[in-house]
């Protein structure tokens, strides 16, 4: 069994085959930003709940000290140490530490 084809067929099926790969490749492109995009949703809804959880244990803790009173030294610690994480956070994210610049070819100054 012989198959003959002619240039203008060969060149068709190249150019099918090219199509069907270029439709594969925007495919995975856009499965590819569709999971990213989850994944950023899942991970702002994992910050808020950490964020929500810790909070209402700091305010059950402040809650618990402040009803049950007797001790002022725990009183302002129990007060004192969230506003020192906040500080913490706070200044961690307003300040800026470096630049971070990527050079091509090795271009030092």
């Amino acid at each position: 069994m012989t198959l003959t084809l002619t240039s203008a067929q060969v060149l068709a099926g190249v150019g099918v085959l090219f199509a069907l790969f270029v439709v594969w490749r925007i495919g995975a492109r856009k499965a590819r930003r569709a999971a990213e995009t989850a994944r950023a949703g899942a991970r702002m809804v994992s910050l808020a709940g950490r964020v929500l959880f810790t909070g209402a244990s700091f305010v059950g803790v402040q809650w618990l000290v402040i009803t049950h009173p007797g001790n002022p030294t725990l009183l302002l610690v129990v007060l004192g140490a969230p506003d020192l994480i906040a500080a913490y956070v706070l200044t961690r994210a307003l300040t800026v530490t470096s630049f971070d610049t990527t050079r091509r070819g090795g271009d030092h100054r």
